[in-house]
């Protein structure tokens, strides 16, 4: 196996407000919203009527997994 470094992926991460999360990634145009939504914003304690629900990094990797 080689130790070359095949692919390494740019990605920058701004925090918005509380636990929104703004992601710029390769071959998006616009960034990529991250937050939580329902039973996640539940879990970590915090009221998912008082947030704007997003996709959690959770959905995403989910997502990435079964693609």
């Amino acid at each position: 196996m080689s130790d070359d470094t095949v692919y390494r992926s740019h990605v920058r991460v701004e925090r918005v407000k509380g636990r929104l999360r703004r992601a710029y990634l390769p071959a998006e145009k616009e960034p990529v919203l991250f937050g939580v939504h329902s039973a996640i914003a539940e879990h970590y304690g915090a009221d998912p009527a008082t947030l704007e629900p997003h996709a959690a990094t959770l959905d995403y990797l989910v997502a990435a997994t079964a693609g």
